[in-house]
């Protein structure tokens, strides 16, 4: 079995390429055969661009990740594989690592697939947790009336987690129409931008569109003392918000959201790795296989890239590792 290891690694703003290098397996640690990764467009995005703040070099490093974001960087949080090397042999496993054809992890970083999620569909999993994440941020509660803003992989499943909660009526909100079938499989309602506006009435918001006008929709939604969840992640980007206005007389309240932390609320009791491990167990609905807009080989990853990234349609796009 060959040592070497192929990785995507990011060399520059907007350019990307496999490169080869011996695979460093530490004493104890597992060796994984990558099944698939995911791409999560709105965060890798911002990486191959070089919207990094310097500010957030050390806070954004992805558990895995080499390289920095000055360039070079491999990059990436969303792994499925088999254990090749260790207790583990055998066994498929979800971690946080970049795209590449092997790697190395503690057995503390690799989670085992629950037997009702395929491992096609386990590369939402670090998705799922990120919205579950936001879930307690939000707080929704039994008969809620919720709006999500952007209906990406994250807002999306935000939307199908909250339409879980009973009594509640969610309301997915996105510029593309085309949303509106995933709306309606996730048991939400939908509405474009332009038409959520005209009744201020939710009890919870959030925001999931990394965009100004998004942001704004969603404080335009906010009914009196409710509060709006700021789930995006605008790099180095500028972001005017309005706190004229309604704001104020409202009394909103603007959370932020970032899933680096656990939320007070459950820190006490709650530990990355069950976080982790209840976002895979979320993921045995075979109705969350809409979120993959997309699939493509490894090899043809460096081509492909920038397009996945730059296309609007993108939500979860898989990359799939041998056969």
């Amino acid at each position: 079995m060959s040592q070497d290891v192929r990785a995507l690694w990011i060399t520059a703003p907007l350019h990307a390429e496999l490169a080869r290098a011996p695979l460093d397996a530490k004493p104890g640690h597992l060796v994984i055969e990558t099944l698939f990764t995911g791409i999560s467009r709105g965060t890798e995005r911002l990486v191959f661009q070089g919207r990094v703040p310097e500010s957030e070099h050390e806070t954004m490093r992805a558990p895995f990740q080499e390289g920095n974001f000055s360039f070079p960087v491999k990059y990436g949080y969303s792994a499925v594989g088999r254990v090749s090397v260790g207790p583990q042999a055998g066994q498929v496993i979800f971690a946080l690592s970049p795209h590449q054809t092997r790697f190395c992890c503690p057995p503390d970083a690799a989670v085992p697939l629950p037997d009702a999620v395929p491992p096609e569909r386990a590369v939402l999993a670090a998705n799922m947790e990120t919205a579950l994440n936001i879930m307690w941020d939000a707080r929704v509660l039994p008969g809620d009336r919720v709006a999500v803003v952007g209906a990406g992989t994250v807002g999306a499943l935000v939307g199908y987690l909250a339409a879980r909660v009973p009594g509640t009526d969610v309301c997915l909100i996105d510029v593309d129409e085309g949303r509106a079938d995933l709306a309606a499989r996730f048991g939400c309602r939908f509405a474009t931008s332009d038409r959520a506006v005209g009744g201020a009435d939710a009890d919870v918001v959030i925001h999931a569109s990394a965009s100004e006008a998004g942001l704004g929709t969603a404080l335009a939604l906010a009914g009196c003392e409710a509060t709006v969840i700021e789930a995006s992640w605008y790099g180095a980007g500028r972001t005017s918000v309005a706190l004229g206005g309604v704001f104020h007389q409202r009394r909103l309240r603007l959370v932020a959201s970032q899933v680096g932390r656990i939320p007070a609320s459950h820190a006490a009791r709650w530990t990355y790795r069950r976080r982790l491990e209840t976002a895979l167990r979320l993921l045995s609905d075979p109705v969350l296989d809409a979120l993959i807009s997309g699939e493509c080989r490894f090899e043809d990853l460096p081509r492909d890239y920038a397009a996945i990234l730059d296309a609007p349609g993108t939500l979860c796009h898989r990359v799939r590792y041998g056969g």
